[in-house]
């Protein structure tokens, strides 16, 4: 993968960016997402942060090495933090971390978001504390995109502020808009998900160690969702 030819996840993310967005990509790694999207016309300009020195000096050689460093500023900065008012970013994507990690970056830089944004984040993992997160801040989910990529499945959730907004539990553990849809590779993640939660279920009532009846309950309900939504 390089600027020239993303990854299919980071296209799929790269496709809900809004054409001609003034985008900040948090946690950029070498800067590919917004270099290619910057090479193709795609966006008017581009913020790349990151809160380490090695991937960050690697974005930079990717921007300079594309002689993109008028559009395309790179910060060494923790998360939303590498957003000025001046940069007026109007869409933000987050992605390749866990969604725990993005809902910690997201509620830490609340100083930082003006509510106009489009948040494009693609979780590995940890989509149901992340879905939480943005329903208790008033973000609508628009669109949700499941895909395979190297064996693993990749999420991507774009949303945007949309005033008060309620999910029922099982739409915060699933995906409201996927519930809905049922693809084909959804189906295939949760008949997955089924067998690793039974084999779960049945490896604890075989544990010597005591297991919280808390945990127990709470693979138990999922494994009934998941049973339901399969039926």
């Amino acid at each position: 993968m390089n600027e020239h030819t993303l990854s299919m996840r980071l296209e799929r993310v790269g496709a809900n960016v809004p054409t001609g967005a003034r985008l900040a990509d948090i946690g950029s790694d070498h800067g590919y997402l917004p270099v290619a999207l910057m090479r193709r016309g795609l966006i008017a300009s581009a913020v790349a942060g990151e809160v380490a020195a090695t991937p960050f000096r690697a974005a930079q050689r990717t921007v300079r090495d594309n002689g993109l460093e008028q559009h395309i500023t790179v910060r060494l900065a923790d998360g939303l933090a590498a957003i000025e008012p001046r940069d007026g970013i109007t869409a933000i994507s987050i992605c390749g971390m866990g969604g725990e990690t993005i809902r910690d970056i997201l509620e830490n830089g609340k100083p930082y978001l003006s509510g106009q944004e489009r948040l494009i984040l693609q979780p590995n993992g940890g989509e149901q504390p992340l879905r939480q997160w943005l329903m208790e801040n008033g973000y609508s989910i628009l669109s949700e995109e499941l895909l395979r990529e190297n064996r693993f499945y990749y999420e991507i959730i774009v949303a945007e502020r949309a005033g008060p907004v309620a999910y029922t539990a099982e739409q915060l553990y699933f995906g409201p808009l996927q519930m809905h849809a049922r693809s084909p590779v959804f189906l295939a993640k949760w008949q997955r998900m089924l067998l690793q939660k039974q084999k779960t279920l049945a490896s604890l009532e075989h544990a010597r160690q005591a297991v919280p009846e808390e945990t127990r309950q709470e693979i138990s309900q999922q494994a009934r969702w998941i049973a339901a939504l399969l039926a």
